[in-house]
């Protein structure tokens, strides 16, 4: 277990239930103990949060302050999506974040599906407004009333923006970066003259983020449209992307809606052909938000605290130098120097910790708590033999060490490059084993006929053929995949009795003929059920 500086909050009484704000007790021991993952997973984030120095507490309850490690994070997030919206067309600009109520009301699904989370301004300047105002929770709304004054005729199609923002649900139940009051996300919008340009649309931006999931952030995503009463309020269709986190819940991490012509029906966003005909546009929205910040945290953190991928990192290589005698700490230094110098100018996030109030040792674990994926140890040994100690932040103790890499600068970068894509592909490969199966060992053999020692694989997704193999998954705390072609209300009555819903119906699907589990009549598809954030 890890022990670091005490907090000013006591995680576990920061708890997430809409009838406390936030904590000011604090804890008897000047050390702080994480609890382990395996103990407790939510006092285990909510430590690991804390310690990192990822978000804290605002003074409204639900709300967070993002710190500048945890913002960090947030920005790389920024800096791919970004690229990429770019590539695919998109601009960036902003819309208000104060929306007219009768907005709102337009699109009967969407006012249906929002309104308990609304936040409502009645009052402002110290009189009584003429009209509510809704405190931004998407944008579809006021984006559809610009739309329909900026788009005339098929020329103005198809118009394709995007919007860095915040947004303001009003949750009951809060959990820092998974669900706030107020959050940080991207919010695409997009018209097109056609259904099937806006269908190849939602379709295209869900891919965007199943690659980002993958190549960035290391999680592993299954793909796939969400159920009818999963759909987003005001949408044709929605597009997800579901994540394992280390407690085995579903989260969410991202999501794609072709909303047909919904909200250009409600707001009158027509345009012209070029035979003279006027017709609604077919739109699309998209969003991935903070929350993927606490998916990376539950999906690869351990009981050190976090393990962040290379891509991720706001600090990729953090150099500790290590001396004892007041001579060799100069030499010592200079090494460390000439390696920050040389990894900084190859484009490598690193940081040279050469402050003298804490030990090398308390160095170390304050550095694998933070997830830098690479440490580099200079004591004085090392700068006689002109080489470094290198150690992984995915592979625990000696085994992640490698003594005597060469100081040259060339050889050093070369290394070091190496070392992060192998972290980055490690992690990626840590959470697809995890998601996919793991191993169960030492079973005695008088009950299951094998010898003590003996290893066999358990999958974390099950297949399941009836409602009974589903709730025992569900029992058991994994995702159920099975046949589906259930009514509504069989989808309701599942998440009543389990507590898990369908998370989505995969867009890889097994051939075959197939029964529905719950209906013994046919399926098309096999669906993913599990508990969720």
């Amino acid at each position: 277990m890890l022990k670091l500086r005490p907090p000013s909050k006591s995680a576990s009484s920061a708890e997430t239930s809409a009838s406390t704000p936030t904590s000011t007790t604090k804890p008897k021991s000047q050390d702080k103990v994480i609890t382990p993952r395996s103990q407790d997973f939510n006092a285990w984030y909510l430590d690991i949060i804390y310690h990192a120095e990822l978000s804290d507490y605002g003074p409204v309850r639900g709300t967070m302050v993002i710190r500048p490690y945890g913002y960090a994070i947030w920005e790389s997030i920024q800096d791919y999506l970004n690229v990429k919206f770019k590539e695919t067309g998109h601009s960036n600009m902003y819309f208000p974040q104060f929306i007219p109520y009768s907005f709102i009301e337009k699109e009967a699904s969407h006012v249906e599906g929002f309104s308990p989370e609304l936040a409502v301004v009645t009052i402002g300047g110290g009189k009584e407004l003429e009209e509510k105002l809704v405190v931004r929770p998407t944008s579809e709304t006021i984006v559809n009333h610009m739309f329909t004054q900026w788009i005339q005729s098929h020329r103005d199609l198809p118009l394709m923006i995007n919007q860095w923002a915040n947004v303001t649900r009003w949750e009951m139940r809060t959990k820092p970066f998974v669900r706030t009051l107020e959050f940080l996300w991207q919010e695409g919008h997009t018209a097109h003259s056609t259904p099937e340009e806006a269908e190849k649309e939602a379709l295209q931006m869900i891919d965007v983020y199943t690659k980002f999931a993958y190549e960035h952030a290391a999680i592993p995503v299954i793909a796939g449209r969400k159920s009818k009463v999963e759909t987003f309020a005001g949408a044709d269709r929605t597009y997800t992307i579901e994540a394992m986190m280390g407690d085995r819940k579903a989260l969410q991490a991202g999501t794609s809606h072709n909303l047909g012509q919904n909200f250009s029906r409600a707001f009158g966003t027509q345009f012209t052909y070029e035979n003279g005909q006027r017709q609604h546009v077919w739109q699309t929205s998209w969003a991935i938000s903070t929350r993927f910040v606490g998916g990376i945290i539950m999906t690869h953190g351990d009981d050190a605290g976090l393990m962040l991928p290379p891509r991720v990192a706001p600090i990729q290589v953090v150099i500790v130098p290590i001396w004892k005698k007041e001579e060799e700490k100069l030499g010592v230094l200079d090494a460390g120097i000439s390696t920050y110098e040389a990894l900084k100018s190859a484009g490598i996030k690193v940081k040279f910790d050469d402050s003298e109030q804490q030990t090398p040792g308390w160095k170390f674990n304050f550095w694998e708590m933070k997830g830098v994926p690479v440490r580099i140890e200079i004591g004085p040994r090392d700068v006689l033999n002109k080489s470094v100690v290198i150690s992984r932040r995915d592979i625990p103790g000696k085994q992640g060490k490698v003594f005597g890499v060469s100081m040259e600068p060339d050889v050093l970068v070369s290394y070091v490059k190496d070392k992060l894509d192998e972290v980055q592909a490690s992690l990626l490969s840590m959470a697809t084993s995890f998601r996919d199966s793991y191993a169960l060992c030492h079973y005695a053999s008088v009950t299951i006929n094998l010898t003590s020692h003996s290893m066999f694989i358990v999958s974390n997704i099950v297949d399941v053929t009836s409602y009974e193999e589903l709730k025992a998954a569900i029992s058991d705390g994994k995702w159920a995949r099975g046949p589906w072609s259930g009514s509504d209300e069989d989808e309701l009555k599942v998440k009543e009795e389990t507590g898990a819903t369908i998370r989505c119906f995969p867009f890889e699907q097994p051939q075959g003929t197939k029964t529905c589990l719950m209906t013994g009549g046919p399926a098309e598809e096999v669906a993913i059920f599990a508990k969720s954030y």
